[in-house]
């Protein structure tokens, strides 16, 4: 009876995220804006930690999103289809042109009617990618509609160390699917217990186990209820600052 219960429960959770992810993939009213012309689009990993998009393998098109869809960091990685809203912006939009942004940074709240205040929806997009769906010109603002898409990476998931000592942290990136981490498990190879991670900021998380000297695999599971182990992806030379790269991938 607790194996069939245990199914259900499972049954029912992987349920409720495809729920969850098709509510999401209806097209939503937003606003966008772009980051301004002299910063250097694949520097902005921001409150996600990316210390580079294209290392990370998101290239120029990525955004920050405001407090209603970062999720407190959860929504790093995820992917969005946003376009500008021609009928409501005919001067600026660019009719039916689309883009497909990751998140990787936090538009701030100002708490004073500002576009990324809650419970507002904003892009605060790279320059490149918002004006592949908006003209040129002094406009800073369009209304965009936006829906999320599955995240269509090149290779596999990356995994970059950090931290020191028995403090060990690692930055998840180039991850498809639905792009954002729901929950993370490490293991060494001298153990077969999954030791759970936690979030430390954005796409960085944690575990407080010494795991030098050892091969390292790894345990996801995003937040559309998809999981994946990655074995031995790690080898035990490895050293902090260093970033590997798996064969597998979400789909």
């Amino acid at each position: 009876m607790g194996s069939c219960a245990n199914l259900i429960v499972i049954c029912l959770l992987i349920c409720l995220a495809s729920e969850q992810i098709n509510a999401q993939a209806r097209w939503l009213n937003a606003h966008a804006t772009y980051y301004g012309a002299d910063q250097n689009p694949t520097s902005l990993g921001g409150a996600c930690g990316y210390d580079n998009t294209f290392h990370a393998g998101f290239g120029v098109n990525t955004a920050a999103v405001s407090g209603a869809l970062f999720r407190s960091g959860e929504a790093c990685g995820a992917c969005y289809q946003v376009m500008c809203n021609f009928k409501l912006d005919p001067k600026w939009c660019l009719r039916r042109a689309l883009v497909t942004v990751t998140a990787t940074n936090f538009c701030p709240p100002n708490n004073n009617g500002g576009w990324c205040d809650g419970p507002r929806h904003h892009f605060d997009m790279s320059m490149p990618a918002f004006f592949r769906m908006a003209r040129r010109g002094d406009e800073g603002i369009v209304p965009v509609l936006y829906r999320r898409v599955a995240c269509k990476r090149n290779g596999g998931v990356r995994f970059t160390l950090k931290g020191q000592s028995n403090f060990n942290m690692v930055m998840f990136s180039n991850v498809g699917g639905s792009g954002d981490i729901k929950n993370a498990w490490i293991r060494g190879s001298r153990s077969r217990r999954w030791v759970q991670m936690h979030r430390n900021w954005g796409a960085n998380w944690q575990s407080s186990v010494d795991l030098r000297n050892q091969a390292l695999s790894f345990r996801l599971r995003l937040v559309d209820a998809k999981f994946l182990n990655f074995y031995n992806v790690v080898p035990s030379s490895w050293n902090f600052g260093q970033t590997f790269s798996s064969a597998a991938q979400f789909t």
